[in-house]
């Protein structure tokens, strides 16, 4: 893998329609999780549902957390076939979305 200083973080923000039956959002989310064993510069991925007790989330109920070694590769996964056969299923489900690309930055504790 790339350097830690290399990475970038690809954070996508959404909900899903109403419409949409739970057992298709966990359907949608396997295949989400299943890019990273497809998809050589995606190394990491994580999710979860909004928890938030300060009830800021805008309506928003999911995060989807994808690493990759650099910003070439967010492009050639945003390019490879499975993820846009993935996008044209997951994307028309979704009611609303934001997506972040990002470098973090370590803090250190002193």
């Amino acid at each position: 893998m790339a350097e830690e200083k290399d990475v970038v973080k690809h954070v996508l923000v959404a909900k899903f329609k109403d419409e949409v039956a739970p057992e298709k959002v966990e359907d949608l989310i396997k295949g989400y999780a299943n890019l990273v064993s497809l998809i050589e510069p995606m190394k990491a991925f994580h999710w979860g549902r909004d928890v938030s007790v300060e009830n800021m989330h805008q309506g928003f109920t999911h995060v989807f957390e994808s690493t990759f070694e650099s910003l070439e590769g967010i492009a050639e996964y945003v390019a490879h076939p499975a993820h846009v056969e993935f996008a044209n299923r997951f994307l028309p489900a979704l009611e609303k979305v934001i997506i972040v690309d990002y470098k973090p930055t370590a803090v250190d504790q002193q």
